[in-house]
Protein backbone atom coordinates (compact mmCIF):
# COMPACT_ATOMS: atom_id res chain seq x y z
CA UNK A 1 0.00 0.00 0.00
CA UNK A 2 2.84 2.61 1.23
CA UNK A 3 6.01 2.82 0.12
CA UNK A 4 8.53 5.05 2.04
CA UNK A 5 11.95 5.67 0.74
CA UNK A 6 14.33 7.79 3.02
CA UNK A 7 17.77 9.97 1.22
CA UNK A 8 20.24 12.45 2.92
CA UNK A 9 21.96 10.39 5.33
CA UNK A 10 25.74 10.30 5.48
CA UNK A 11 28.88 11.70 7.20
CA UNK A 12 28.80 14.36 9.34
CA UNK A 13 31.41 15.97 11.91
CA UNK A 14 30.47 16.54 15.62
CA UNK A 15 28.10 19.83 15.84
CA UNK A 16 27.29 19.44 11.63
CA UNK A 17 23.77 19.04 9.99
CA UNK A 18 22.38 16.89 8.08
CA UNK A 19 18.98 16.88 6.64
CA UNK A 20 16.68 13.71 5.78
CA UNK A 21 13.96 13.16 3.35
CA UNK A 22 11.07 10.38 3.36
CA UNK A 23 9.22 10.47 0.24
CA UNK A 24 5.92 8.23 0.53
CA UNK A 25 4.00 7.10 -2.46
CA UNK A 26 0.92 4.98 -2.86
CA UNK A 27 -2.06 5.19 -1.12
CA UNK A 28 -1.75 6.90 2.52
CA UNK A 29 -3.92 6.61 4.77
CA UNK A 30 -5.76 10.02 6.50
CA UNK A 31 -4.80 10.81 9.38
CA UNK A 32 -1.58 8.73 9.45
CA UNK A 33 1.17 9.57 11.78
CA UNK A 34 4.42 9.96 9.75
CA UNK A 35 7.99 9.81 11.91
CA UNK A 36 11.20 8.60 12.28
CA UNK A 37 13.25 6.44 14.49
CA UNK A 38 16.83 4.99 14.82
CA UNK A 39 18.67 1.82 15.73
CA UNK A 40 22.28 2.00 16.89
CA UNK A 41 24.28 -1.14 16.53
CA UNK A 42 23.75 -3.21 19.31
CA UNK A 43 20.54 -1.10 20.90
CA UNK A 44 16.65 -1.10 20.43
CA UNK A 45 14.95 0.69 18.24
CA UNK A 46 14.23 4.25 19.62
CA UNK A 47 11.61 7.67 18.54
CA UNK A 48 13.67 10.24 16.78
CA UNK A 49 10.29 12.08 15.67
CA UNK A 50 6.40 12.14 14.29
CA UNK A 51 4.02 14.49 13.61
CA UNK A 52 0.26 14.28 12.93
CA UNK A 53 -2.08 17.17 12.20
CA UNK A 54 0.33 19.25 13.76
CA UNK A 55 1.02 17.89 16.56
CA UNK A 56 4.81 17.08 17.54
CA UNK A 57 6.94 14.34 19.31
CA UNK A 58 9.90 14.26 19.67
CA UNK A 59 12.75 11.65 21.80
CA UNK A 60 14.21 13.41 24.75
CA UNK A 61 17.77 13.36 23.51
CA UNK A 62 16.86 14.97 20.25
CA UNK A 63 14.39 17.70 21.47
CA UNK A 64 16.26 21.06 20.69
CA UNK A 65 18.44 19.71 18.34
CA UNK A 66 16.24 18.00 15.50
CA UNK A 67 12.62 19.44 13.84
CA UNK A 68 10.61 17.29 11.73
CA UNK A 69 8.47 18.73 9.05
CA UNK A 70 6.26 17.64 6.03
CA UNK A 71 5.74 18.46 2.93
CA UNK A 72 1.64 17.71 2.04
CA UNK A 73 2.22 18.68 -1.68
CA UNK A 74 5.26 16.36 -2.08
CA UNK A 75 4.27 13.73 0.09
CA UNK A 76 7.43 14.06 2.22
CA UNK A 77 8.32 14.56 5.63
CA UNK A 78 11.76 15.26 6.64
CA UNK A 79 14.20 15.95 9.40
CA UNK A 80 16.50 18.35 10.02
CA UNK A 81 19.38 17.39 12.25
CA UNK A 82 21.51 19.87 13.97
CA UNK A 83 24.48 19.70 16.35
CA UNK A 84 25.00 16.30 15.89
CA UNK A 85 26.72 14.19 18.00
CA UNK A 86 28.65 10.51 18.15
CA UNK A 87 25.95 9.13 19.62
CA UNK A 88 23.54 10.26 17.16
CA UNK A 89 25.20 7.20 14.83
CA UNK A 90 22.41 4.64 13.89
CA UNK A 91 20.31 4.32 10.54
CA UNK A 92 17.39 6.07 10.65
CA UNK A 93 13.96 4.58 9.71
CA UNK A 94 10.71 6.54 8.43
CA UNK A 95 7.70 5.34 9.75
CA UNK A 96 3.87 5.63 8.61
CA UNK A 97 1.68 4.54 11.37
CA UNK A 98 -1.96 3.99 10.76
CA UNK A 99 -5.07 5.04 12.77
CA UNK A 100 -5.65 0.95 12.85
CA UNK A 101 -2.44 -0.32 13.53
CA UNK A 102 -0.51 -0.51 10.69
CA UNK A 103 3.04 0.44 10.12
CA UNK A 104 5.07 0.97 7.19
CA UNK A 105 8.80 1.18 6.98
CA UNK A 106 11.20 2.68 4.83
CA UNK A 107 14.55 0.92 4.02
CA UNK A 108 16.87 3.22 6.31
CA UNK A 109 19.47 5.70 5.01
CA UNK A 110 22.46 5.45 7.52
CA UNK A 111 24.02 8.37 9.72
CA UNK A 112 27.20 8.86 10.90
CA UNK A 113 28.81 11.45 13.19
CA UNK A 114 32.15 11.28 13.36
CA UNK A 115 35.58 13.38 13.92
Amino acid sequence: QVQLVESGGGLARPGGSLRLSCAASGRMPSFSTMGWYRRAPGQLRELVATTRSGDLNYGESVKGRFTISRDNAKNTVYLQMNSLKPEDTAVYYCNVHTLGGIDYWGQGTQVTVSS
